[in-house]
């Protein structure tokens, strides 16, 4: 497990913007350390610790992409049908016979490998049979209908890169170069808590004051999609001592910790302060909306954070901190959030100099996508993430929205 040093994360600035937050992190967090070797079957959503370097052309014969004769593009007559003599047969799965003659063609299918000679393939409904020949029309490029040896990857080509997050596509590449394991990446061990007396466990009782906690377990859902083991270490009670001494002692069992709720400035706020007495704080206070206050830490050498309690601005937080971090603890190459232009049917006005994220719903037509802004605006509304599709990303720069206007989209389906 990496260690941090306390002063890892030193920032002098007071309001941080998101690029500046993650280019922290990029700098600061060290490269992951640990691999292990899995199975394909068992490498879904891994990351890949190596290059895969293609040890055999892909594919690694030349083969006939349809079901038809192979043939020799020299023997066709310009301008003219040809007649040529069917000497042949190749399924796929068997080899040729012999290499084509002059004058001849052979019959193939898909698949199957092109006979030494030939470099060209006829469809088979391009074709007029006569007996044991067959009358190829005119205007047959040289090479159609034919895939050569390394067309998709050439041998001691890189197939696949270091940093890879392996999905179907790239678990199917490895397979067809004959690997039946890969070598990936530890998976970062997340611990997550919520925090505060206000909150009770789901399918528990509650007390007059309480409310069910949904924050740890929404953030756990979103740990399930990228490449770490996350532990769900409960809820944190406004008590500093047991708060400094629950984030210490998971430290030492993981690589990153994070928290909800508890790291404003008030009283009953004793995340910061446990950060503080563990180790040291720099409390990033993001130009965004919702999502300040965030704070970032170290703790006996484990980065901390220490995301907002209310819903969405947690969510906003995960997104543009939690995730980039964690990534880079996975060893995983930057992986930017899905995002489109949308066309706002909405008026809206913000404050120069902080990002605000607006929740929209999305409606597509003729080829148009126009975002409709949620009703109501509140970081603690639970619903306006149910019943929307994305947030619009309105910019630093940006003061008012005006209905037509272009705005950047962050879809909920690719992220949430």
């Amino acid at each position: 497990m990496a260690q941090l040093s306390d002063d890892c994360f030193a920032f002098g600035g007071a309001l941080m913007s998101v690029e500046e937050a993650q280019a922290l992190i990029a700098a600061r967090i060290p490269e992951p350390v640990g691999e292990e070797e899995v199975p394909l079957t068992a490498a879904r959503g891994r990351v890949l610790a190596h290059d895969l370097v293609a040890p055999m052309p892909l594919p690694p014969f030349a083969n006939a992409a349809v079901d038809g004769w192979a043939l020799r593009h020299e023997d066709l007559a310009p301008g003219a049908p040809t007649r040529l003599l069917e000497t042949g047969r190749v399924a796929a799965g068997h080899a040729p016979a012999r290499p084509a003659g002059a004058g001849e063609a052979v019959r193939v299918f898909t698949g199957a490998p092109m006979p030494a000679g030939t470099d060209t393939c006829v469809m088979q409904e391009d074709v007029t049979r006569e007996g044991s020949a067959i009358l190829v029309l005119a205007g047959l490029r040289r090479g159609a209908n034919a895939r050569p040896a390394g067309e998709d990857v050439e041998r001691g080509a890189v197939a696949l890169r270091a940093g890879q997050r392996l999905g179907p596509a790239e678990i199917g590449m490895a397979a067809a170069l004959g690997q039946r394991s890969l070598v990936v990446r530890r998976l970062p061990r997340i611990g997550v808590f919520s925090t505060g007396d206000e909150l009770a466990e789901p399918g528990g009782g509650l007390g007059p004051a309480q409310t069910y906690d949904s924050n740890r377990f929404t953030l756990l859902a979103l740990l399930a999609g990228l490449p770490c083991e996350a532990t769900d270490l409960g809820i944190l009670p406004d008590d500093a001592p047991r708060t400094a001494a629950a984030l210490a002692s998971a430290a030492r069992d993981h690589d990153l910790l994070l928290t909800s709720g508890g790291v404003s400035g008030g009283e009953e706020d004793h995340v910061r302060a446990a950060i503080e007495a563990g180790g040291s704080l720099v409390f990033w206070r993001l130009a965004v909306k919702p999502g300040r206050p965030a704070a970032m830490g170290v703790v006996a050498g484990t980065p901390v954070l220490g995301l907002p309690g209310n819903p969405v601005a947690a969510v906003v937080c995960f997104l543009h901190l939690a995730r980039p971090l964690l990534l880079r603890l996975a060893g995983a190459a930057d992986q930017a959030l899905p995002r489109f232009a949308a066309t706002a049917d909405f008026a809206y006005r913000k404050k120069a100099g902080r990002r605000e994220y607006v929740r929209v719903t999305l409606e597509t037509a003729h080829g148009t996508t126009t975002a409709r802004k949620f009703a109501r605006e509140g970081a603690g509304l639970l619903s306006s993430l149910t019943q929307s599709q994305g947030f619009a990303e309105l910019p630093e720069a940006v003061t008012q929205v005006t209905p037509g206007e272009r705005v950047t989209v962050l879809p909920f389906a690719g992220i949430l």
